[in-house]
């Protein structure tokens, strides 16, 4: 069953690969592949969780580094991906560390339309085969919500960018519920009546300030002390 799960979301990943609208949704393998190599097997008992994203949870390492090793948190983030970028490198970045859990947060550069038009769908549907691969290796999966935003700075064109975010999040945490997967509201607590990034929780309306990521952490720590128990 773990093979065939495999080896359908790694044909899945090839195609979106080998259709790649542009080079922009090159996965950058190397951008961990020495972290991932130096990183030793999990010890007995050892419960690893791996954060996988794009800017905003690189940027939360960067950030808040003593949240991450103080709690055997890995961060996985690459600045700018959109989910297929996720797909293609999650083995890499999430499987092959062994962790005890992933958290996968990814989908605001999909509804910025980073690496092309937004496809709901598409997005959406990748984000389940990272949910699948996960759960087909053992590994407890916890999703998480795109955090608010009100309007992209990079692509202010975009329109109704709240309600887009909302529709996306629905899903995500109808699937998660329906699966049994844990999920992260990080949006409810961050977000104004507009649906927009509070502010001081954000330096440009989408990025966290350490205020923000204070916040998320709060909220993060909750439910992985959960799981991982």
């Amino acid at each position: 069953m773990k093979k065939s799960v495999f080896i359908l979301s790694f044909l899945f990943a090839m195609n979106i690969y080998l259709n790649a609208q542009s080079l922009s949704e090159a996965p950058n393998f190397d951008k961990y592949a020495k972290a991932n190599s130096e990183l030793a097997s999990p010890q007995q008992g050892e419960k690893r969780v791996v954060f996988i994203g794009n800017s905003i949870t690189e940027g939360w390492v960067n950030m808040r580094p003593d949240f991450f090793t103080a709690n055997n948190y890995i961060g996985r983030g690459i600045g700018g991906q959109t989910s297929p970028q996720l797909l293609l490198r999650f083995r890499q970045d999430v499987v092959d560390l062994q962790p005890t859990a992933v958290i996968i947060n990814i989908g605001t550069n999909d509804i910025a339309e980073n690496t092309g038009k937004y496809n709901p769908v598409y997005t959406f549907d990748n984000i389940k085969s990272m949910a699948e691969i996960a759960k087909a290796n053992g590994i407890k999966v916890i999703l998480s919500s795109v955090l608010p935003v009100g309007e992209y700075p990079w692509r202010t064109e975009i329109k109704n960018v709240p309600q887009t975010i909302d529709a996306l999040n629905a899903n995500i945490k109808a699937y998660a519920e329906a699966n049994g997967f844990d999920y992260i509201d990080y949006n409810i607590e961050m977000r104004d009546a507009n649906g927009a990034m509070i502010e001081g929780y954000g330096s440009d309306g989408v990025h966290p300030t350490i205020r923000g990521y204070e916040v998320m952490e709060v909220i993060a720590k909750k439910v992985i002390d959960k799981v991982i128990e």
